[in-house]
């Protein structure tokens, strides 16, 4: 059983993985003059998109936790709204640390936000997929020996992952504020994502 559990989650890591890279290669099909440095707030938004679309559809299909209990369409119903709801309050409260931790707090809002998006959907929507708006369970998890399954583990490894990628990414801002390219923050999620990505492939 557990042999099964690591190769479907490999098989989801990686498509995980090649969403990112289609967020970078479809949207220049579409759109003019697409790139990630000059078109950087498209393509924030379409990865996020891509990678919660391949979130989504891969939990659906592989149903790690499977629920034993048959629930109504309204308890359904009320349980995406709470995980819609989990998923914009973590996007508003990364916002506001990086605010605090230096991101402008009138100038590009847009930017700061919409890279907040992309951290939430590396780090809450695996969450919100596989425990669902179940904060005891992410206690669990997220605490000393809570782990009790290869998909919580990995859970815990991406989501650190991608805090500590960001960070990284993040850190050496500071260091050379005349340069033009401070003006953006699309670097940052470009150090975040390989460092989510790394975290995926780490068993």
């Amino acid at each position: 059983m557990k042999d099964t559990d690591i190769k479907r989650l490999l098989y989801t890591n990686l498509l995980c993985i090649f969403s990112v890279f289609l967020s970078i290669f479809i949207p220049s099909f579409f759109l003019d003059n697409f790139s990630i440095l000059e078109t950087h707030l498209v393509w924030l938004g379409t990865c996020s998109a891509f990678v919660t679309g391949a979130n989504l559809l891969l939990y659906l299909v592989v149903k790690p936790n499977v629920s034993s209990k048959r629930s109504s369409l309204s308890h359904k119903v009320a349980r995406v709204v709470r995980c819609w709801l989990y998923f914009l309050a973590s996007c508003f409260f990364l916002h506001i640390i990086f605010v605090l931790y230096g991101a402008p707090l009138m100038e590009l809002v847009l930017e700061t936000f919409l890279f907040a998006v992309v951290l939430s959907t590396f780090t809450t929507v695996p969450c919100l997929c596989l425990l669902g708006p179940n904060l005891k369970a992410w206690l669990r998890v997220f605490s000393r020996n809570g782990v009790t399954s290869v998909w919580e583990n990995s859970l815990q490894i991406t989501t650190v992952s991608s805090f500590i990628g960001a960070w990284l990414g993040a850190f050496p801002i500071p260091l050379d504020w005349e340069r033009p390219w401070q003006g953006t923050q699309e670097l940052t999620g470009c150090q975040g994502e390989p460092s989510h990505s790394r975290g995926e492939g780490i068993k």
